[in-house]
């Protein structure tokens, strides 16, 4: 007797992750797909891919079919689900031929984008596709009691999007989605290398010094990195040295942004809830929330304990993968 898998994918901007019920997190990948554009020839797919960025002749290109959540080259994206789905199956030893998927989706995507990711998802042979909303997949992953009407707080700071739901009965009751996450820290700390020192480095780099000096506005003690790139006077290798309080600098202004966010959709939260998000707080998932010391300034900042989710990365992908259990009770745009 055939059963039909069930796959929850979280696809993001930086990572796409599959969840296999049964199983877990079988698959951890950095979106991104490499390409020869003489021939149209997909190279390398994930983190193959990731190690070719910045360093492929001209006729290579390694792309991220995903911007800000969403997707911004349709064809990639598909080729991309293609190799990942073929990928799980054969680490599982299954031949499933029509899996059932649950994709999340930014909670501020128009109809659109909605479309073009079951349209992506379908061709790859899928059965049944559902859309949950990425809060609500990051909040069921971080074991919040979602479908109870018990106001639980999101913020899931990912690589193109940072989303801040309030949940409660299984639904999105205030939300906020803000063009902000790793990939705009990334650019931000490759723009004052480049203005503060006339030194050119890489997404890699960037990503590096933002992991390891990277800090949210708080006080802490100074760190120092040693970085390499290309002066742009001279056009010639250059070492520096970065110091982490002025990557905070660097990064003060976006955050703020972030918390603005946060302010705005616990403003707009129902009177009624208000007092169940001073006793349960906010729970941060995604990358940016390993941000050193982003928990202790929003705490400081919003007065209510923030925690950060048990694995912040893989949060929206195992809430995805567990959703299928109550996919029918949770309010939200489900295309079969």
């Amino acid at each position: 007797m055939w059963t039909s898998t069930e796959i929850g994918i979280d696809l993001g901007t930086a990572n796409i992750l599959v969840y296999c019920k049964g199983k877990g997190i079988v698959l951890n990948e950095p979106s991104v797909v490499a390409i020869n554009t003489d021939t149209n020839e997909v190279l390398a797919v994930g983190t193959d891919a990731k190690n070719m960025v910045g360093k492929t002749p001209a006729n290579i290109i390694a792309v991220r079919p995903l911007r800000d959540g969403v997707i911004s080259d349709y064809n990639m994206t598909s080729i991309m689900l293609k190799t990942v789905i073929k990928k799980v199956s054969k680490q599982l030893g299954l031949s499933f031929r029509k899996p059932n998927i649950v994709v999340c989706t930014p909670s501020g995507s128009t109809s659109v984008e909605r479309r073009a990711i079951v349209d992506a998802v379908r061709s790859c042979g899928a059965k049944n596709v559902h859309l949950i909303e990425e809060p609500v997949a990051a909040a069921i992953g971080a074991d919040l009691p979602v479908e109870e009407p018990i106001a639980t707080v999101v913020v899931d700071i990912g690589g193109g999007t940072t989303e801040v739901a309030i949940i409660s009965f299984g639904g999105v009751v205030s939300s906020n989605s803000v063009r902000i996450g790793g990939d705009k820290l990334d650019e931000l700390i490759i723009q004052y290398v480049r203005k503060s020192y006339n030194v050119l480095i890489g997404e890699r780099t960037a990503e590096q010094i933002k992991i390891e000096i990277g800090y949210a506005p708080i006080e802490h003690n100074e760190l120092t990195m040693e970085v390499r790139g290309r002066d742009l006077v001279n056009g010639l290798p250059k070492t520096i040295t970065l110091h982490s309080t002025e990557i905070q600098k660097a990064l003060k202004a976006e955050l703020l942004q972030l918390l603005e966010a946060l302010r705005l959709t616990l403003e707009h939260c129902p009177a009624e809830l208000s007092g169940d998000i001073v006793d349960q707080g906010v729970t941060l998932t995604g990358g940016g929330a390993l941000l050193n010391g982003i928990q202790e300034w929003l705490t400081a900042e919003i007065s209510v304990p923030v925690h950060i989710a048990h694995s912040p990365l893989e949060s929206v992908a195992i809430g995805t993968g567990r959703s299928l259990k109550f996919i029918d009770k949770l309010q939200k745009a489900s295309i079969s």
